[in-house]
């Protein structure tokens, strides 16, 4: 047996191929559906029509829904496959070893795509704030090409950086530039999304309508399940030229709405406060539930007798009783009817607190004196950045309360949340203080572009991106702080309930990747000297890069999390990692003499056998590492012999 090289172009060292997926599910439905076209398989749109049936298989231009320029290409940017990888940065990072959460900095296209094998089908809640495409906002300007060098060079990271500008009104494409930049993330979002998950998406009224017709078309209609009104103004604009724009949006689409079910909010002290026991019974206080009810749900009308002999005829004109005769009558022995403190009055149903739900049904006004402002916003930013009076870190932020409050509808404790749009990082931060309150365990995705700074701060942030990693690294020392001593008491936390030291450490950390060129050096000729090229192409790595990188790529490639336990031993001299629990093994050290292939098998036979993983382990070696073939067929060969088949090189 001989090692199976990994190359640039090998399906296990890129990113998910969702156009290949898509069709091998196709063909497992409808095999008679593919056929061999001149680029490969291809679908057979004649036996579509013959298996749908004429009439609901439609090519016409005129056809309901949203269309505009550059619709195809960008579901085409969806399905092509990333050559990127993600670069581990520990240095970055704040508790590496322990931490579940990520801090992505790049491309959110190429990173959602990059995510692909390792998160598809689980993240419970998406957030996202995109750019409300006011005319100042910046418009991801996607390379169909290239569009991981497209990325760094717009960023600055590599020569030839280019000014970023604004998507005015006067470029002609406003809207389609927009729709462009959105589409294909949503449509990869979808992908990542479990299916009984859910998105949600702050918008204003530049982009609602074209939102919609987005989500739409990427959920289904029957996925769609609300839009929130965000009463975001504490005070109004006088300086408004027509109207004071006093709200933002929050729109909502389920995965699946069939299973899909918001999680209810806590009741506040006032809601409590309105539960009573005025005839102290036992079964505690309650609140009087009206019997009537406009609604005919077949219970009826009839005469009611109260207990000092007065009959009521029945429930007012155009009403019914909730409940019918009999239940009526085993309500009221019981001592849930209520007929007031005269004994008089027409009767009401007892609801008892604890026998209501544990929580209320979420409404969709949602006002800023429950959620936060803008104001509120950018003030908690700015104390928490310590920023200069007047230095607005960020122009819309979101209050921290209001993305708590879509966590609490949107993510349960062990939920998986995304952000790609992270902006300052305000939904980490609220995962972080929600944790913190419920002793929670949700983890946190997020990705943001390093958007350059028009210049340098005071605090050495030159990108969006140190802003996000900054106001972060803050908040895990504030909320830390507010577990050990009096911060929340004093109001200097914004948490609705003190919170009690966790029963398990608490995860405050994140870790830190960055988007580049994969690891994996592409054949890329240079036609003036190929020579060169040819000595160039020996070693397979790119120059410069880590064994870190190198193994997290592999992670990303082989579909394993991000944050994987991992542990190291050492055979023959050689550093061999196990990750997962020894899914994966790597042994990346430069030089496998002959002598030491023996030595080496053997022990990662051993240690795999100690291990017992679940399911197939694949192996990794640097090719360029062996000291002849032999050395190389030997190993595999040993390897196989003992069940560990999958052995690749790169």
């Amino acid at each position: 047996m001989t090692l199976q090289k990994l190359e640039a172009t090998s399906p296990q060292a890129q990113s998910a191929n969702l156009l290949a997926d898509n069709i091998a599910q196709l063909k497992a439905l409808f095999p008679e559906l593919v056929t061999e076209g001149a680029n490969g398989a291809a679908i057979n749109v004649d036996v579509l029509k013959a298996l749908v049936g004429d009439a609901t298989a439609t090519d016409a231009d005129e056809k309901y829904g949203l269309n505009w320029h550059g619709k195809r290409r960008a579901r085409q940017l969806a399905l092509t496959p990333s050559t990127g990888t993600l670069r581990p940065c520990p240095e970055e990072s704040v508790d590496w070893d322990s931490t579940q959460n990520l801090m992505i900095e790049g491309d959110n296209l190429e990173v959602l795509k990059l995510l692909q094998k390792s998160y598809a089908g689980k993240v419970k809640m998406i957030y996202i704030d995109p750019p409300y495409n006011t005319g100042k906002d910046f418009v991801y300007p996607d390379n169909f090409q290239d569009n991981i060098k497209n990325y760094l060079k717009l960023t600055g990271q590599v020569e030839g950086s280019s000014k970023i500008s604004s998507n005015t009104e006067s470029s002609g494409r406003f809207h389609t530039d927009w729709l462009n930049m959105m589409y294909p993330r949503i449509k990869l979002a979808h992908s990542l999304l479990a299916e009984d998950g859910a998105i949600f998406v702050s918008i204003a009224d530049h982009e609602i309508h074209n939102l919609r017709h987005a989500l739409d078309e990427i959920f289904g209609t029957e996925n769609f399940i609300a839009t929130v009104i965000w009463h975001k103004m504490d005070s109004p604009k006088n300086s408004a030229v027509h109207l004071s724009e006093d709200h933002d949006y929050i729109v909502i689409y389920a995965k699946n709405s069939d299973i899909w079910r918001p999680c209810p909010l806590p009741r506040t002290e006032e809601m409590i406060a309105r539960y009573k026991n005025p005839d102290n019974d036992p079964r505690g206080p309650w609140l009087l539930g009206d019997l009537a009810a406009r609604n005919f749900y077949g219970q009826g009308r009839y005469p009611i007798t109260t207990p000092s002999g007065k009959i009521i005829p029945g429930p007012p004109a155009g009403s019914y009783w909730r409940i019918n005769e009999g239940k009526f009558k085993e309500f009221d022995k019981d001592g849930r009817i209520w007929w007031g403190t005269s004994g008089e009055n027409r009767p009401g149903i007892k609801r008892f607190i604890t026998e209501v739900k544990d929580g209320v049904v979420p409404q969709t006004y949602w006002a800023w004196k429950d959620v936060g402002s803008t104001r509120h916003a950018k003030q908690e930013l700015s104390q928490l950045m310590e920023a200069d009076a007047g230095d607005d870190l960020f122009i819309t932020p979101k209050p921290v309360r209001l993305l708590r409050r879509v966590l609490q509808i949107g993510a349960p404790k062990d939920a998986l949340i995304l952000d790609f749009f992270a902006g300052s990082g305000t939904t980490m931060q609220a995962a972080l203080e929600q944790n913190a309150a419920d002793e929670g365990k949700r983890r946190c995705v997020l990705i943001q572009l390093p958007e350059p700074l028009p210049e340098v701060n005071s605090r050495g942030h030159a990108s969006i991106a140190d802003i996000t990693k900054e106001r972060l690294r803050r908040a895990a020392i504030k909320i830390r702080a507010a577990i050990t001593d009096t911060a929340c008491a004093t109001g200097q936390l914004s948490l609705e309930d003190s919170p009690q030291p966790p029963a398990a450490p608490l995860d405050l950390g994140f870790r830190v990747f960055k988007l580049d060129h994969s690891n994996i050096r592409a054949w890329n000729p240079d036609r003036n000297d190929l020579a060169q090229t040819l000595l160039d192409h020996e070693e397979h790595i790119l120059t410069g890069r880590t064994e870190n990188d190198i193994v997290y790529e592999l992670l990303l490639k082989l579909g394993l999390d991000l944050c994987v336990p991992m542990q190291s031993r050492n055979f023959s001299g050689k550093t061999v990692s196990a990750i997962g629990g020894g899914v994966l093994m790597t042994c990346l050290a430069e030089e496998i003499l002959a002598s030491d292939v023996e030595t080496l098998a053997q022990g990662i036979v051993a240690w795999h056998k100690e291990l017992a993983p679940v399911g197939d382990t694949t192996c990794v070696f640097l090719d360029s590492a062996f000291e002849n073939d032999v050395a190389k067929t030997n190993l595999a060969a040993i390897l196989e012999q003992h069940g560990i088949g999958n052995v690749r090189s790169l």
